[in-house]
């Protein structure tokens, strides 16, 4: 689920920077700070805008960056379990797919494609269901049920763990 968050915080801003306009500089420093962070409350941070800062910084007596108090709006996404995504194959190996859903990739395991037996064609790459002889390449889309999320640190983000082994889910014609 995409959400949008009021956040306040603190922004360094660096001597050098302090020549340029505040609000640029403030919101180009959130933005590398934060992109691609995941955050338990708020999901993987995708983007930062809208940063209001305050007009007087704190300068502290060891560092010469002076410290601004900022609100800003953060654009997220907060995969949770049992919700149904689509999105393209972006990545095939032998023991399953890698999945496009949103900000991050979802990993569907090759026994949690089909009901059907699957086999692995490396040539292709693909996977070939035996019985309907349909196939699942790199940039079909599919639809997938989020059956699992775990969390390995905050930089990596969450790795989601997909299953098409439900009715209505599958590749997309």
């Amino acid at each position: 689920m995409y959400m949008l968050s009021r956040v306040k915080d603190v922004v360094r801003v660096p001597p050098d920077k302090l020549n340029e306009p505040i609000d640029e500089i403030a919101l180009q420093i959130l933005n590398e700070e934060y992109s691609g962070l995941y955050d338990k409350e708020l999901g993987i941070i995708i983007g930062v805008y809208d940063v209001k800062v305050e007009p007087f910084g704190k300068i502290y007596p060891t560092d010469g960056s002076v410290y601004y108090e900022v609100e800003m709006s953060v654009l997220s996404y907060k995969p949770f379990n049992n919700e149904v995504v689509e999105g393209p194959v972006v990545d095939i190996k032998n023991f399953g797919i890698f999945v496009r859903i949103g900000a991050i990739d979802g990993f569907v395991h090759k026994s949690q494609l089909t009901d059907e037996y699957v086999e692995y064609d490396p040539t292709r790459p693909a996977f070939i269901l035996k019985d309907s002889r349909k196939l699942i390449e790199i940039g079909d889309k599919v639809r997938a049920r989020i059956i699992g999320i775990s969390v390995a640190s905050e930089r990596e983000g969450p790795r989601i763990q997909l299953t098409m082994r439900q009715p209505y889910l599958g590749k997309i014609a």
